[in-house]
């Protein structure tokens, strides 16, 4: 479960000259290590921003955004999110089916006529979840010649589709991932909205909620402001990676950390959309089997560390990106980068952990005293650890082995348990093999 280690830590992005708190330096220190990789003027970067209880607890870019330019990452930087845009199509796609534009079990050619005969059963709850057995379009492009330097048009992919004349599957039998679907999805979109699915959505969505720097790219050529440059590393450098994705729907969202903080809020406060909806966009998709799969209207419903997780990741060309909310926790956590061999997923949950299992530091340091002894500790924290420091000792380490219980590495004391009145630490009781429980009050 969720500790309330760090509160919000949005005053230090709202008074940048507060002084910090023990625990929000530590979360700084913390954080700081896990993207010490990446936090070169000279090599590619990510930006990261984590939501607690609605707010900011936690924004920061590393790294640079433009190698050329010498311009840093910051949470305001624009990336291409890759397969993140899939949640935006999903839920586009759950407000048109709410609005009556189309039944969510409206069979695909119904809107597409131009697919072949073997589509017939594909519905379109099936392009969401993932089950309508199309063959996936980055497939079918390869294999038809094209480079992913190439620019890839909507045009060309729809083209591959609608001369598709079999499919992985019998639709619904299966769960495999396919671009083909979410392709579809914002084609269906434009043509009973009579708007380019860019149109709608910055109208529906991205303006409504304030997400000013989001925009789904229909123009591979269009200037986009911030927009940092993806790289892939060349040897002892890095090359630019090319990105001209001129499609949406599977891909194609520019956005910032910022903003799809301001998404993820959204599954809080519903601004957009319906209750009923925020309800259909987390269920999960089911087999012809009856078998649930994990995946829901473009996020994956998985369990971590004992919490629900709601997530999805993106990957195109030098970008990687990932945004996971824990909608019980009411935390959710965003990394973008731009480059290519970053782990999004990973580092993320690193990020998570500060969060959801997080290491008992913030609430102890501070100076302790002992009447018996006349004698003065004082507990301080260095990155992630936990310190005992005397006058006439070395300092001693703590290393947590149960909640307000520490062991120690100095020869004279064993363990250092904390103790707490009202949930607030009040003192400690230090004990070794020959010797329980002296009690240190702290000051």
């Amino acid at each position: 479960m969720l500790t309330a280690r760090f509160g919000c830590l949005l005053c230090l992005a709202v008074f940048p000259y507060a002084t910090p708190s023990p625990a929000q330096s530590l979360l700084s220190a913390q954080m700081d290590s896990i993207f010490a990789p990446w936090n070169k003027p000279d090599g590619p970067g990510a930006a990261v921003v984590v939501l607690q209880d609605s707010s900011i607890a936690f924004e920061r870019g590393y790294g640079a955004a433009h190698l050329e330019y010498g311009i840093p990452v910051t949470p305001s930087t624009v990336f291409m999110v890759a397969s993140v845009s899939k949640q935006f199509t999903a839920f586009a796609t759950a407000m048109l089916a709410e609005s009556g534009a189309f039944s969510l079990d409206d069979p695909v050619r119904n809107h597409v006529p131009e697919l072949q005969a073997a589509t017939d059963s594909i519905t379109i709850r099936q392009l969401v979840h993932h089950t309508s057995g199309l063959r996936d379009e980055f497939g079918l492009l390869s294999l038809a010649g094209y480079r992913m330097d190439d620019v890839i048009y909507k045009e060309s992919i729809l083209r591959l589709l609608y001369r598709q004349e079999s499919l992985n599957f019998e639709p619904g039998a299966e769960y495999m991932y396919s671009n083909s679907g979410y392709t579809l999805l914002a084609e269906i979109a434009e043509r009973v909205t009579g708007q380019s699915f860019r149109e709608w959505t910055t109208e529906h969505i991205f303006a409504p909620l304030g997400m000013r720097d989001s925009r789904f790219r229909d123009d591979h050529g269009e200037v986009i402001p911030r927009l940092a440059q993806s790289y892939v590393t060349d040897g002892d450098g890095y090359r630019k990676q090319a990105v001209n994705y001129g499609s949406v729907g599977a891909s194609g969202l520019y956005t910032t950390a910022r903003d799809l903080a301001i998404w993820a809020r959204n599954f809080e406060t519903m601004k957009v959309g319906s209750q009923r909806l925020h309800e259909l966009v987390h269920e999960q998709g089911v087999l012809s089997s009856g078998d649930t799969i994990a995946y829901a209207f473009g996020q994956s419903v998985s369990q971590y560390k004992g919490n629900r997780r709601v997530s999805h990741g993106g990957s195109h060309r030098g970008y990687r990106t990932h945004l996971s909310r824990f909608p019980e926790e009411r935390l959710a956590v965003i990394v973008l980068s731009n480059l290519e061999e970053f782990n999004p997923s990973e580092i993320a949950m690193q990020v998570a952990d500060l969060f959801l299992d997080p290491l008992p530091l913030a609430d102890y340091p501070g100076t302790y005293y002992s009447d018996e002894l006349e004698s003065l500790y004082k507990v301080v924290h260095k990155g992630d650890k936990l310190f005992l420091k005397h006058n006439r000792h070395p300092e001693v380490a703590l290393t947590a082995s149960e909640p307000d219980v520490f062991t120690s590495d100095a020869w004279y004391l064993d363990t250092v348990t904390f103790l707490r009145e009202d949930g607030r630490v009040t003192g400690f009781n230090a004990s070794d093999s020959r010797m329980r429980d002296v009690r240190f009050d702290r000051r």
